[in-house]
């Protein structure tokens, strides 16, 4: 039986975004979502701390997650950013 493990999301360095994996049958894809993109359609406040990011992450993760997943689908990659034009609804 394999067991995989998803890490923790982090906050990267100059609160560019959230960082986070995600698991796929043919490997892990890093991903990482924008500070812009979760002010912009997860109710960030602009002046947030490192906790309430992180809260707004895992909040609309399994939004961020399923974008994350068809962007990978449409565009195979090993690393993967998601800005605020991916959320926006045509």
């Amino acid at each position: 039986m394999e067991t995989t493990l998803e890490l923790e999301p982090q906050l990267l360095a100059g609160r560019r975004g959230v960082s986070f994996n995600l698991l796929r049958p043919d490997g892990t894809v890093d991903c990482m979502v924008t500070i812009k993109a979760l002010q912009d359609y997860f109710w960030l406040e602009p002046d947030a701390d490192d906790v309430r990011v992180l809260r707004a992450f895992r909040n609309g993760y399994a939004r961020i997650r399923a974008i994350a997943e068809r962007k990978v689908l449409a565009h195979p990659t090993a690393q993967l950013e998601l800005t605020a034009d991916d959320f926006a609804r045509p």
